[in-house]
């Protein structure tokens, strides 16, 4: 009796297991290739601000984090070109400029602090991360 019982009772398992493994769907595929393109894209987004997060709060190296960032921007500009590609707006100027140039251009614009060395888009009056003045002359 024990055993038809253990019997029974392994079976039932065995099905409620296979019904609910039919009964569960799949998570939905993005509808398009424009919807996948747009999630990787705020994917990376959130990984760029993950690392920087990682980056300011000693993580990561300097080395780790400036290729990791330049790896991402790559992949994020080509996921940018695709997307426009899709949506036709390939006329005229890109819609992204390559990550090249933006570089260059934060370099050109970037200040940096005399104390920590800390690199910032934009100028400042005091350091974001060391709290020190920007000036050499401290005033």
């Amino acid at each position: 009796m024990l055993t038809v019982s253990a019997v029974v009772l392994s079976v039932g398992v065995l099905l409620y297991a296979l019904l609910v493994r039919e009964a569960e769907q799949l998570p939905d595929e993005p509808d398009s290739p424009l919807q996948r393109l747009e999630d990787r894209r705020a994917a990376i987004y959130d990984s760029l601000r993950d690392l920087a997060f990682d980056f300011r709060t000693g993580k990561l190296s300097e080395s780790d984090y400036q290729l990791t960032k330049r790896e991402l921007q790559q992949e994020l500009a080509a996921v940018n070109a695709e997307l426009a590609r899709l949506k036709g707006e390939t006329a005229g100027a890109p819609a992204v400029p390559p990550v090249a140039a933006v570089a260059e251009a934060d370099r050109a614009t970037a200040s940096r602090c005399p104390h920590c060395g800390a690199e910032f888009r934009q100028p400042m009056k005091f350091c974001g991360e060391c709290g020190k003045p920007m000036s050499e002359s401290g005033k």
